[in-house]
């Protein structure tokens, strides 16, 4: 398998790259743990990474804040759904 800047390259990846996909939005469940997981992996393989915040979740509200601020001051954009929605709906108009 070919590595990307110390990162596996996958199927998955080189699809997204054939796809001409730059920025990837992460959701789902565990804060501290697959979504951040997945943040860096992203990150490390060069997407421009966005995290909604409303849209994560984790057990403990504790990790999941400081999970969210570790990520927003290195590996992600994190915002709310509402702004992110905002941004796509911004960069549609545009193209």
């Amino acid at each position: 398998m070919p590595y990307l800047h110390g990162c596996v390259s996958t199927a998955f990846h080189r699809h997204l790259i054939g796809l001409g996909v730059d920025t990837v939005i992460v959701t789902g469940c565990t804060t501290s743990g697959c979504v951040r997981a997945t943040v860096i992996d992203a990150c490390a393989l060069n997407f421009k990474v966005v995290v909604p915040e409303d849209a994560v979740y984790d057990r403990s509200q504790t990790s999941h804040a400081v999970n969210l601020f570790d990520m927003a001051s290195k590996y992600a954009d994190v915002m709310p759904t509402e702004n992110l929605v905002c941004a796509l709906r911004s960069a549609l108009n545009r193209a």
